[in-house]
């Protein structure tokens, strides 16, 4: 009787006939297996199913429990990383493909190998003179009235005296100088012409004369600021005639000037005589205009070298001209920073191989003990070419200029110190630009004898013959361009012509491997055009004053805004 009723129900579902029809099992839902029996709730002739294992059990039930949850496609992304790790597990490693890395585009050091390819298109293009077309832009401003006016105002009673010890190199010393005096005057203060102590590295015993006119040095301040060659005896007398005992003022680094009358003042009025040690950058470029003004005088009026320097390099630029006389005297002065320590401190890689890299090494420990080896520091070379911060060598500075259009009959004046391995890396340089001089080429050893054993007096006299130059072409940043740019701004109405590289730019450019000549030149000719259009920027309040002395901050009829107010009566 339940059997035929099942029949009926069933035949009616599927012809559409008779009785309603039953609703189709639910596929979330197993069909039930009675236990009871072994059989299927279909009837006699339905086959047992086999028992279930505990681990097809715990399967079927997570796989209903995530069906019914629909979480099966938040598990895929784990289900499919654990295949991978299965996978990988049984995969020998000898059969797994290498992965080549390629070092970063600029970060490898390939000037020479670029050179070899684009020689013979260098050598055969004459196409452009340099110096004949620098520069587009010229600077013609009526705004420009360099500081070379004197006050003729009384000088206040002096609140004591300030004996500074400039350290560093020639151009450290030259802002610590020029610091020191615009600090005397805005304190209304007595400076002791200036002690240079002796420095391992710079190893030069010079003294402040035999690097400047001092006597010119004190006449173009007389109105400004009291300048005395020694503290008078009297005053040293109360420090046992050492000046160890006296005050020293350890100022931090770029202090405001309104620190100095806070801070340093009371003690200056008491003490009668205060010392600064060291005073390198000790004073902010974000000071006010008087203070400013006395900056540039004293660097750009009152820092004159001292005789035999400028003798000698005076000679030196009239034999540069007679060596430049098919470009009308005029020739190109190139600031060079491949010495062994500059190339050790940078910590690039150029292609000497284990011996430069041996070099290095004993360079760095030298000159800084265990500041590169530190636990911790990671040194990356290509890093820090990518990011412009390698010394250009010199096949890369004849590459450069000559891109940039300068013929190689143009003279060229080198200034720098020992180049590195100079005999092979001076080599290129010199088949581009073979009327290549140096100081020591254009004077005689006679000549040079005073000035040979002695940094500073070196660096001054390379100072003086590329502030005469038609184009300074800077490397590698330092005091040395930064004052010297001002300088020719100073001297030329405000216009410096001044090749200042992107050397980002650079590295990119030397490291590609598909550039021909035409293009190199393209690109290098639009870096020279905008070093012309950034000489006549204006000053930033956070630029130095002694590369930017802009009409803003030097156009002053007298002293009177120094605040008199810091004389203590």
């Amino acid at each position: 009787m339940q059997h035929h009723a099942y029949n009926r129900l069933g035949s009616g579902g599927a012809g559409g006939g008779g009785g309603t029809p039953s609703p189709p099992a639910s596929p979330r839902r197993s069909p039930r297996i009675h236990r009871r029996g072994g059989k299927t709730g279909g009837g006699r002739g339905a086959t047992l199913a086999p028992p279930r294992t505990l681990a097809q059990r715990m399967a079927w039930m997570l796989l209903s429990l995530l069906l019914r949850r629909q979480a099966i496609f938040l598990f895929a992304p784990l289900l499919y990383v654990a295949a991978m790790i299965f996978y990988m597990g049984t995969v020998p490693l000898d059969s797994v493909p290498r992965i080549i890395s390629r070092p970063a585009p600029g970060s490898v050091y390939r000037s020479p190998m670029l050179y070899e390819r684009l020689r013979a298109d260098m050598e055969a293009d004459n196409s452009s003179d340099g110096l004949a077309t620098v520069w587009k832009h010229s600077f013609k401003d009526n705004r420009w009235r360099p500081c070379i006016n004197t006050s003729a105002d009384v000088l206040p009673d002096s609140n004591g005296y300030i004996f500074i010890e400039a350290n560093g190199g020639l151009n450290q010393q030259r802002t610590s100088i020029c610091n020191a005096v615009a600090v005397a005057g805005y304190l209304n203060a007595t400076l002791v012409i200036p002690y240079f102590p002796y420095h391992s590295i710079w190893r030069d015993p010079s003294k402040f004369n035999d690097i400047y006119d001092k006597d010119h040095f004190i006449s173009t301040l007389i109105n400004e600021v009291r300048v005395v060659d020694k503290v008078p005896e009297f005053l040293m007398e109360r420090f046992g005639n050492n000046m160890s005992n006296v005050f020293n003022f350890k100022i931090k680094a770029w202090s405001s000037i309104q620190y100095y009358k806070d801070a340093v003042l009371p003690k200056l009025a008491e003490e009668k005589l205060i010392r600064f040690s060291p005073f390198a950058n000790r004073l902010s470029f974000n000071a006010p205009s008087a203070v400013q003004r006395l900056r540039c005088l004293a660097n750009f009026e009152a820092l004159r070298f001292s005789n035999p320097i400028t003798t000698l390099a005076e000679k030196l630029v009239s034999r540069m001209k007679e060596r430049s006389v098919d470009n009308n005297g005029r020739y190109i002065a190139v600031h060079l920073r491949f010495e062994e320590d500059m190339v050790a401190f940078s910590c690039c890689i150029f292609d000497g191989g284990e011996e430069e890299k041996q070099d290095m090494i004993a360079a760095r420990e030298r000159g800084w003990r265990g500041k590169f080896t530190k636990p911790g520091r990671i040194i990356r070379p290509g890093a820090i070419r990518i990011n412009g911060k390698c010394p250009l060598t010199p096949l890369e500075v004849g590459l450069m200029l000559r891109g940039m259009g300068f013929s190689n009959d143009t003279a060229i004046y080198l200034a720098s110190g020992k180049i590195y391995k100079a005999e092979k890396t001076m080599a290129p340089l010199l088949e581009m630009f073979p009327l290549l001089q140096t100081k020591e080429t254009l004077a005689s050893a006679e000549e040079l004898a005073p000035f040979k054993n002695y940094s500073s007096r070196m660096a001054a006299i390379d100072y003086s013959v590329c502030l005469h130059s038609e184009v300074f072409v800077s490397t590698q940043g330092g005091n040395f361009p930064q004052i010297l740019i001002g300088h020719r701004r100073y001297l030329y109405g405000g216009h410096s012509k001044t090749i200042k590289p992107d050397k980002r730019k650079l590295a990119l450019l030397f490291d590609n491997p598909n550039i021909g000549w035409k293009s190199l030149k393209r690109q290098l000719l639009n870096m020279r055009a905008h070093s012309d259009a950034k000489g006549i920027e204006m000053k930033r309040p956070s630029d130095s004053i002694y590369s930017y002395p802009c009409p803003d901050c030097m156009c002053f009829s007298n002293k009177t805004e120094i605040l008199r107010s810091s004389s203590v009566r």
